[in-house]
């Protein structure tokens, strides 16, 4: 990786165990300079971003930098938590990634929709994962620009 990457905040919301060793893996493998929570179902994931429940100190639950969300999530899909950071002011700016296995053409429809940033569909082979998720830590650990923390986003988009 380059010398100049920044150090990422990634909350995965994902409940497979295999799909959370793999992703794991996988940033490892890639050298994805980064900070990894795990929530496992929809709910701890809005828990984990309103800190709410085992979440309540923000130093369990920090601001993500990135969130790769799995759409097919227990206790709340992974869609209506989407639709919950893109309509909080103090959430929608995080990028959001679609990290699913799913191919259907109306969850990418959504996905956009509801204001994902990415739509990444998991690749069966280890290889093509380990590259994907290199690109993502790339474009979002080296390329993306960040709002700069301490500004408030209402304020800005009230200019």
């Amino acid at each position: 990786m380059v010398d100049n990457q920044k150090i990422i905040r990634i909350l995965l919301a994902e409940d497979n165990p295999d799909d959370i060793r793999i992703t794991q893996r996988a940033l490892k493998e890639a050298k994805v300079i980064n900070k990894l929570w795990i929530v496992r179902d929809g709910q701890e994931a809005l828990n984990f971003l309103q800190h709410k429940g085992q979440y309540q100190d923000p130093e369990s639950a920090p601001r993500p930098g990135l969130i790769l969300l799995d759409i097919n999530l227990p206790k709340v899909n992974g869609l209506e938590v989407l639709r919950f950071i893109k309509e909080n002011p103090r959430l929608k700016r995080i990028p959001t990634v679609m990290l699913t296995v799913s191919r259907r053409d109306e969850d990418i429809v959504r996905g956009y929709n509801d204001g994902c940033n990415s739509f990444i569909q998991k690749p069966v082979e280890f290889e093509k994962f380990v590259e994907a998720v290199k690109l993502i830590g790339l474009y979002w650990g080296l390329l993306n620009v960040d709002v700069p923390e301490g500004v408030n986003s209402q304020e800005a988009d009230e200019r």
